[in-house]
């Protein structure tokens, strides 16, 4: 099987060096989020949810398009300050 590809738009790269967040970890949070929703704007996006203990346990929210099979275009990623409160919310389980 061939590996996942990830394209990460200019709004992501800048991202990932002001949060100082690893690749590793965007790219560990759409292959295997904890939660995942389509984005309510733009239903052809998806947000990825996924705590990391490199992050003190924050959740890292990752906006993304797949592509084709296995390519991901990452368009936005951020610490969500406000996904715990809403761990309760009819969110569907990823992974």
């Amino acid at each position: 099987m061939p590996a996942p590809a990830f394209i990460y738009t200019r709004h992501a790269r800048e991202n990932l060096t002001d949060r100082r967040i690893a690749r590793e970890l965007v790219e560990g949070t759409v292959l295997a989020p904890e939660a995942i929703e389509p984005d309510p704007r733009y239903p052809e996006r998806m947000r990825a949810y996924r705590a990391w203990p490199e992050h003190g346990g924050r959740v890292l929210r990752v906006v993304y398009v797949e592509e084709h099979a296995l390519t991901y275009r990452v368009i936005t990623l951020f610490l969500d300050r406000n996904w715990r409160r809403r761990r309760e919310s009819p969110i569907r389980s990823g992974g």
